[in-house]
């Protein structure tokens, strides 16, 4: 992704303006010494769903998601900090906001219940009958005999 990019292209016609994505440089944490002391190489992006220009049914479906990314108050948090510059972070907490979006995006199919057959069923009973004759078969011997 350039700098100079002015919106996040999510499908054809549905975009997000670079506007309404917050990016804030901050330290990262783990190791690196110095470099990760000194210089502010992650980045913190922040995106308020319900104030965006998403389509609505990209907002309801967005704020019904279960995502620990996403807060009580419907803003979407991503820490990038795997790169070592800042731009390398940047772009992948964009790119991780896109694949966000675009998977409430993709409608899953409904499942269609189905029934077991009377074969598969017989056979399940028939696996039962033998498990409970071979567990019969472990009973105590009697030394009368």
């Amino acid at each position: 992704m350039d700098n100079v990019e002015t919106a996040l292209p999510i499908s054809a016609r549905v975009s997000i303006p670079l506007s309404e994505v917050e990016l804030t440089p901050i330290r990262a944490s783990g190791p690196g010494g110095q470099n990760v002391n000194k210089v502010s190489t992650a980045i913190h992006l922040r995106f308020n769903i319900s104030t965006s220009s998403l389509p609505t049914f990209y907002k309801e479906r967005l704020l019904a998601l279960r995502d620990n990314r996403i807060t009580k108050e419907g803003v979407v948090v991503i820490k990038a900090q795997q790169a070592r510059s800042q731009d390398r972070n940047r772009d992948e907490a964009l790119s991780r906001l896109v694949e966000l979006v675009k998977s409430v995006a993709r409608i899953p199919k409904r499942r269609v219940p189905t029934k077991p057959t009377r074969a598969s069923r017989e056979k399940r009973i028939e696996g039962k009958k033998r498990r409970g004759r071979d567990k019969a078969l472990r009973g105590k011997v009697n030394s009368s005999e």
